[in-house]
């Protein structure tokens, strides 16, 4: 797969161009309501004070660094407020890239594409681990695929596009292999609210000076246009403390800062939304997977349940994850999903599909027509 260019807007695109109604199950867009409080903090930042409208510290809001810092159980200064979860893991890569002696990326395959784009176009050597008959990345295969080429291993749990998640043990296992080569260990944990089998873990919950995560408030709070992500580098003092230093400067010679009302309207959300809004979220995910799953198993569909994430991969009888099969069912089923082989080999015979959107029953209706 050519991952030169951006896969995703191909598929959107030309769903955008059909001459018939298309159910859009190709973004990552959540189509319900933020919290309140973020709506809330939006309306009283638009009364702020004329300082208020200047530029915010390059790193963040300290406020907003200090409740991330509280919840993850990290200090303050460990935390680099991001355009989005994006510009955290592009800083991480580089960053690894940067401080370790190889040249390799390890990924999983199947791999988010823009994990993979975003490498290639930093000039790294990309190395695929599949995953196994459960859609699980097996440390195993991770520690086999490692050598003193590795200066990365990218790890995404809950996992977009399988919806893998993975626990505690796993994580210390892929820490411990970052470790072993001298690497970096890279978790994307942007999905971790959306954690159906109660298995997720953090990886850094391991306490590796080789540990980066990722994160981003897009999914989570349903505000993908808000652009707030984080990253959390390992202490500054200690032997990996480079990679916190280079990631600031990278950040402010590109972005200068974020958005000042984006981060103090998600701090008012995150003092003041309860738990439920985040549990109604999951309970929402969990009925349309239910729903959906069922769908596909009555047209005669293999589907993969995520435990994580929102995103469920299907594979049809006789009708491979193509591009071509992909725009065939935007023109014939009103139905856009993401070719497999976008993804990777290991999965270019299935289709992923993402469930957030209202009209996911109508669009499993619409699929069982057409395959039975």
């Amino acid at each position: 797969m050519d991952y030169t260019e951006p896969q995703f807007f191909r598929v959107m695109q030309y769903a955008a161009r059909a001459d018939r109604d298309v159910v859009d199950m190709v973004s990552g867009n959540p189509d319900w309501d933020p919290p309140e409080g973020l709506r809330d903090g939006l309306r009283d930042y638009a009364e702020a004070s004329a300082d208020d409208y200047q530029y915010p510290p390059s790193v963040g809001l300290t406020p907003l660094r200090d409740e991330i810092a509280a919840r993850r159980g990290v200090d303050r200064n460990r935390v680099l407020i991001t355009n989005g979860a994006g510009e955290a893991n592009h800083l991480a890569m580089t960053g690894g890239l940067h401080h370790f002696d190889g040249n390799e990326i390890l990924l999983t395959d199947p791999v988010y594409p823009y994990y993979a784009g975003r490498a290639n176009f930093i000039g790294a050597d990309i190395s695929f681990v599949p995953v196994d008959e459960h859609n699980r990345l097996a440390p195993a295969d991770v520690r086999a695929a490692a050598s003193e080429e590795t200066a990365v291993i990218v790890v995404n749990s809950p996992n977009n596009p399988t919806g893998a998640v993975y626990d505690a043990e796993a994580m210390a296992e892929f820490a411990a292999i970052a470790e072993e080569y001298d690497a970096l260990l890279l978790s994307d944990e942007v999905y971790d609210h959306f954690d159906y089998a109660g298995r997720f873990s953090s990886a850094l919950r391991a306490d590796s000076d080789h540990v980066v995560a990722t994160n981003s408030f897009s999914k989570t709070m349903a505000i993908t246009g808000f652009r707030v992500g984080y990253v959390i580098f390992p202490p500054e003092d200690g032997p990996t403390g480079t990679l916190l230093e280079r990631a600031r400067t990278q950040h402010m010679l590109t972005n200068v800062t974020g958005s000042r009302p984006a981060q103090y309207a998600v701090l008012r959300a995150l003092k003041t939304t309860s738990p439920d809004y985040y549990a109604a979220c999951r309970r929402r995910l969990e009925r349309r997977v239910d729903d959906f799953c069922a769908a596909l198993a009555a047209a005669g569909a293999e589907y993969n349940r995520p435990d994580g994430g929102f995103y469920v991969m299907a594979r049809f009888p006789d009708f491979p994850g193509s591009f071509e099969n992909v725009y065939e069912l935007i023109d014939e089923a009103g139905v856009a999903g993401m070719p497999g082989e976008a993804f990777g080999e290991s999965r270019s015979d299935w289709i992923r599909f993402a469930l957030v959107t209202s009209r996911v029953d109508e669009a499993a209706q619409r699929l069982a027509n057409y395959f039975g």
